[in-house]
């Protein structure tokens, strides 16, 4: 196994005394994790999310996160998140490289986060036409190619400081397709599964309302 990178450590080190104490958490269902080949499937309730989940994991978990492409455009700020396992891709169309990467990182062994919404979903606002935003087939695509362990995740919100809040990681989730990569339908129907499967551990359905 190759050795941590000497920044990210430093990174979470800090990162994770401070935002605990600043946004302290009850955590659960993290024995559950396997320990590689994992794609994580949060909710997405706020900008926090990554950081705040990404430092429940042990140090040494190797996560990597698929982030938007408007965080990288400041030079040295995207050096940053590379540095500490973050890349790129572009929410408006197909990203072929960020997908490729995606399933290197899979396939290497380490383990990825990946909102299915594609945004940030608050308190059921992002509903579109009246139906809450769907996921996003690509999500289902990356895991199944990979032979991933797919597991929801829900991550409370809003965040306000000192105020506690819940993420709560759910069984690894198997997906169920037809032939070798499964179709275009089927791959949506398992990135709505897996997003069903986050926000019903937190006793909500789709886009953050009560069920």
């Amino acid at each position: 196994m190759k050795p941590l990178n000497p920044f990210f450590s430093f990174v979470y080190c800090v990162a994770r005394a401070v935002l605990r104490i600043l946004y302290p958490a009850t955590v659960e269902g993290l024995e559950k994790l396997p320990r590689s080949g994992v794609l994580l499937c949060p909710n997405h309730s706020s900008n926090w999310d990554p950081v705040l989940v990404a430092i429940q994991l042990p140090r040494n978990y190797r996560l990597h996160i698929m982030a938007k492409d408007t965080l990288f455009r400041n030079r040295v700020f995207g050096w940053i998140l590379r540095k500490l396992g973050a890349f790129p891709v572009d929410r408006g169309s197909s990203d072929i490289r960020s997908v490729k990467t995606a399933m290197q990182v899979l396939k290497s062994g380490d383990n990825l986060l990946i909102f299915p919404e594609g945004t940030v979903i608050r308190d059921g606002i992002g509903y579109i036409d009246g139906l809450p935003a769907h996921a996003k087939a690509g999500v289902a695509m990356i895991g199944v190619r990979t032979g991933a362990k797919l597991v929801p995740v829900f991550v409370d919100g809003p965040k306000k400081p000192f105020r506690r809040y819940r993420i709560i990681f759910g069984d690894p989730y198997e997906p169920v397709y037809t032939g070798r990569h499964g179709t275009a339908e089927e791959m949506q129907r398992i990135a709505d599964g897996i997003l069903e499967a986050a926000y019903a551990l937190g006793g909500q359905a789709v886009g953050g309302r009560p069920l």
